[in-house]
């Protein structure tokens, strides 16, 4: 079954991906305390190639990594040190860069898993009922009673630009040593891992040589703490995926043009990222393979911005899904843009997932270039 050949070359089937069904029933959920065991699949997925990817379109994309509940508090402008300035509106939805990913994943329509935990208490109910409705098996999501759930400060200006402040919580506090047995089964069945760094690095550690020694390929979105990304999980991540000030942080180096881009993006390298993933906002994103000339994708135009928190995650959980649903490099940039251009005309994270009926749409109405087809 190719769910994705009708998308190769820019051509879409709208009927044939309507046809795409989840290997799992996304009804059947376990309650948050018990972790069930996941039997490992019997063959690894296939190892990242610089075109298409030859996987299974049936194996399961596993998001390792952070929930938080957004506390939105919608201002027209940052107060300056000292003041106080009165919000517009303000109310707490479910977020985090798992939780959004893993959200994404499920309301695209594959089989999801989301390895992460919450606190026991309002906040963590609040995810899970996010993450069950956006189609997310919850097998692996702990609940631990040592730590509140994490949450976030988003506060939200009328262009629809924000800034955020993050306190970990349960997804900093209270994990194990050693990441679970049953956990590291479930990366070993996956067709892609997505990462990022809201959760302890030696956590990703584990997560990623584990999936390294099955042959999953790994994803690591470069958003959360701002301190240097250990070597070792730098070994084990197949994509590295920054945007421009993230970038700019991890190397040191400018990225206000594309040349300065591309010379930073020549230092992941040096690093030992082979691939880097780039997203650049309204200006669009970029694949840099290594001994390869960069892939461009354009943005593709929101009817209007009204929040643009979520929309890296978006992008990034969108780029994986057609990846592990066999698609090429170039579609998986095409497919991603279309899904975020969705999520920034919705206010919130999660609640701004697209579905995969919305994204095959957006995508029939623009050309490759991101223009609106005539």
């Amino acid at each position: 079954m190719k769910a994705f050949s009708e998308l190769q070359n820019g051509h879409f089937c709208t009927s044939r991906l309507l046809s795409f069904c989840l290997s799992t029933d996304p009804n059947h959920r376990s309650n948050v305390p018990c972790r069930l065991t996941f039997a490992s699949a019997a063959a690894p997925a296939a190892t990242l190639s610089s075109s298409a990817v030859s996987a299974d379109i049936n194996k399961p994309l596993v998001v390792v990594g952070s929930a938080n509940a957004d506390i939105y508090v919608e201002i027209d402008r940052l107060p300056k040190q000292g003041e106080t300035v009165a919000a517009r509106d303000g109310q707490t939805l479910a977020g985090g860069k798992g939780a959004n990913q893993a959200c994404c994943s499920g309301r695209l329509a594959h089989p999801t898993y989301f390895v992460g935990q919450i606190g026991d208490d309002a906040h963590g109910r609040l995810i899970e009922d996010a993450l069950r409705l956006g189609g997310v098996r919850l097998d692996r999501l702990a609940r631990v009673v040592a730590a509140p759930t994490g949450f976030a400060v988003v506060m939200l200006e009328p262009d629809g630009q924000n800034s955020i402040i993050i306190i970990g919580g349960a997804n900093m506090r209270g994990w194990p040593d050693k990441v679970r047995r049953e956990d590291l089964e479930t990366v070993a069945t996956a067709g892609v891992v997505l990462l990022q760094r809201e959760i302890p690095d030696r956590i990703n550690i584990q997560v990623a040589e584990a999936a390294k020694n099955a042959g999953v390929p790994v994803i690591l979105d470069a958003g959360g703490v701002e301190g240097p990304i250990p070597d070792e999980l730098i070994k084990a991540v197949d994509i590295l995926s920054p945007n421009e000030s993230e970038l700019e942080r991890l190397t040191g180096m400018p990225t206000e043009t594309f040349e300065e881009i591309t010379l930073a993006v020549m230092k992941c390298h040096e690093m030992g990222v082979k691939k880097v993933l780039l997203k650049l906002g309204s200006k669009g994103s970029a694949l840099f393979v290594e001994g390869e000339k960069a892939l461009r994708q354009a943005a593709i135009p929101a009817s209007e911005v009204v929040d643009t928190t979520g929309a890296g995650d978006t992008f990034t959980a969108a780029f994986a899904v057609a990846l592990v649903e066999g698609m090429s490099l170039k579609g998986c940039l095409e497919f991603a843009a279309a899904a975020a251009s969705l999520c920034v005309e919705v206010k919130g994270a999660i609640a701004s997932m697209p579905e995969r009926t919305a994204v095959l749409e957006r995508l029939q109405s623009v050309d490759a270039k991101g223009r609106h087809a005539s």
